[in-house]
């Protein structure tokens, strides 16, 4: 095919999430259709360097980028929205198979330096269509005090919490526990604010506990979250679209683990995946609505996947999370629950990459300037 398009997927990063991405990375990379796309893999090392020509390593659950792989091309990420493209080859490397500008960027970076909007500006900057959420809908999104704060303006149920910081934990860690304890009754759970997959995340079930999580939490980010626990199942959506977006159909996660922890999620195959989740058709549909007004009421674009709890008590839908860039492993929920819904994964690449040129197309039409510019009809911008 004469006009494929040249579609870069970075992955790897800087997170603690890093592993999980380059598998994202590989089985994205292996559903992409070879006809329409020439597929540029784009690797970030865990010291921030970037690379292309470096396929994503055999995923073992601990393989990482370490260094500039032998054959890759050194990069340097650009801004400048010259049309040769985010890609700068170092000079003193061989860039005889430097691939050139690209059409579009699939960013396949989950958590911090990725996830969190930071990759976004340098594309929006760069001028180069990409997929996902961008810088706004990308940081509230990471941001999981920020994003609950959103979901109660927008009147989304969410589960009761506490938001608190890492300079709480070293200077006030024994009246930080007893306000945690005077709001909720143990179990809680304590997260960072600003991490994915289930890192540094621990349930607390008494005070020793509450402080090793309090601390562990505080390892991952400055901001740190405490939800009250509930008996309830673990609810999944995965939503697709820009300014219409649409709901897969519901998935359950039925934990191997006390709850779906890293572990639990990437290492292990002890958790069961329901798909179709055994909801009745009203808890069917009311799971999709809330995950469409939850992916609206933070400016999503492209993708994401919405999480729920479902209090076993009572019946009661809480938003708990959405996740804008989610995993794409061979076990991840995002492309199975569309693969059910009647969308495989290479249908579902396509969508996604039309889903950002679209984007990017209408943001063109946006002036920057005060002097008037001629209007025009086309549809196809």
């Amino acid at each position: 095919m004469a006009n494929k398009k040249r579609l870069g997927i970075l992955f790897g990063g800087r997170s603690a999430e890093h592993e999980i991405s380059i598998q994202s990375a590989r089985n994205i990379i292996a559903a992409a259709d070879p006809e329409k796309y020439e597929v540029v893999p784009i690797a970030i090392t865990k010291q921030g360097r970037w690379c292309v020509g470096a396929f994503p390593p055999e995923p073992n659950g601990h393989g990482a980028i370490d260094s500039i792989p032998v054959g890759a091309v050194e990069v340097i990420p650009s801004a400048c929205p010259d049309g040769m493209g985010l890609l700068v080859p170092l000079a003193s490397q061989n860039a005889t198979t430097f691939p050139g500008a690209l059409d579009v960027v699939f960013p396949v970076l989950h958590g911090t330096y990725g996830e969190d909007g930071t990759v976004q500006g340098l594309l929006e900057l760069a001028e180069i269509p990409y997929v996902g959420s961008g810088v706004l809908g990308s940081a509230v999104g990471m941001d999981k005090v920020v994003m609950k704060r959103l979901f109660q303006q927008a009147k989304l149920p969410v589960v009761p919490y506490v938001a608190t910081s890492r300079r709480d934990i070293q200077v006030r860690l024994d009246e930080l526990c007893k306000e945690i304890e005077a709001e909720f009754r143990y179990p809680v759970f304590v997260k960072p604010a600003n991490m994915g997959s289930s890192v540094g995340v621990s349930k607390a079930s008494n005070r020793d506990e509450l402080v090793d999580a309090l601390q562990l939490a505080g390892d991952f980010d400055l901001k740190i979250l405490v939800e009250r626990g509930m008996d309830a199942r673990e609810i999944e959506c995965s939503v697709l679209g820009n300014e219409d977006p649409i709901s897969s159909i519901p998935g359950e996660i039925v934990p191997g683990n006390e709850f779906y922890d890293y572990a639990a999620k990437y290492l292990d195959d002890n958790s069961q995946l329901l798909i179709p989740a055994p909801l009745k058709p009203a808890q069917t549909e009311r799971a999709q609505k809330l995950a469409v007004e939850a992916f609206k009421s933070l400016d999503c674009a492209g993708m994401a996947r919405v999480d729920f709890f479902l209090e076993k008590k009572t019946g009661k839908f809480y938003v708990n999370e959405i996740n804008t860039i989610p995993g794409f492993t061979r076990i991840s929920m995002y492309p199975q629950l569309w693969a059910a819904s009647g969308l495989s994964c290479s249908k579902l690449i396509d969508r996604l990459v039309e889903l950002a040129i679209k984007r990017h197309r209408e943001k063109a039409r946006t002036r920057y300037s005060l002097n008037p510019q001629p209007r025009t009809n086309d549809s196809s911008h």
